[in-house]
């Protein structure tokens, strides 16, 4: 179903972002992604998935804080892919980029929040843009912003990021109504507490893992791979008639 076809990815090294890239290889996708600055476990993961799938595979680098670069890791793409059918914007931020971001309500300040928006919203807007104009040669495609369920259900020290998850998954309503003429559909997929290293780098990860396993009616953490059947829903046939919607993976944890 996803064979020959073609994936970008932002944020492909890592936790969900490398779950979903090994997921579509997999299916027999070509895999396109983004490395912040780690670029010989982004060589690790081309020549695994591409021995492994028989697959074409190429990384860029992308700093999702100046999300206007995008236009020139773009231009390198199109210098190794002909046209392109799926686009999911995944990277996110963590450590001193955040910082005035991600505590609690009084201790929030301008330059984090701004930066979590640049690498959750803007970067979502511009990779989507230049991912739109791809797709146009190819016919349509799937555009999915990864997102959480930190703007559904209160999360401490999460404000920073849960309204900004809120403000993509409204920016991807948008965007669905205006691509759909060009056959291109937008959705979001949005997460639960997700078992990963960004997650761990959180100073109450423990607090949150035992409240998620309390919470969630199947009693365990969302693993990474939790979220890749979502993804691979969003680029089928099977979904053809889905857009401007969010799809809520998070063991249950959102309705208790």
């Amino acid at each position: 179903m996803l064979k020959n076809k073609t994936l970008f990815i932002s944020g492909g090294t890592r936790g969900i972002g490398k779950a979903i890239v090994y997921a579509f290889a997999k299916n027999g996708c070509n895999v396109a992604f983004t490395y912040a600055n780690n670029k010989e476990i982004a060589d690790m993961i081309i020549a695994d998935i591409t021995s492994t799938y028989n697959i074409k595979a190429q990384a860029y680098q992308l700093n999702i804080l100046e999300p206007g670069t995008y236009k020139d890791v773009f231009s390198l793409y199109d210098n190794d892919f002909d046209g392109l059918d799926f686009f999911i914007s995944n990277a996110i931020i963590s450590g001193r980029s955040v910082v005035g971001g991600f505590g609690p309500f009084m201790r929030l300040k301008p330059k984090g929040l701004t930066n979590i928006y640049n690498a959750t919203v803007n970067a979502f807007v511009v990779g989507a843009q230049e991912a739109s104009k791809r797709m146009q040669n190819s016919g349509g495609g799937s555009i999915i912003s990864m997102s959480s369920t930190g703007n559904l259900v209160y999360t401490p020290n999460y404000a920073g990021h849960g309204s900004n998850k809120a403000a993509v998954e409204t920016m991807v309503k948008y965007a669905a109504a205006e691509l759909g003429e060009q056959g291109i559909r937008v959705n979001a997929v949005s997460g639960g507490p997700i078992d990963t290293d960004a997650l761990k780098a959180f100073p109450n990860y423990e607090k949150v893992k035992q409240e998620v396993i309390k919470r969630s009616p199947l009693s365990r953490m969302g693993e990474a791979n939790d979220l890749t059947g979502a993804c691979l829903f969003l680029c089928s046939d099977a979904s053809s008639w889905m857009t401007g919607q969010t799809i809520v993976v998070d063991g249950g944890t959102t309705f208790q």
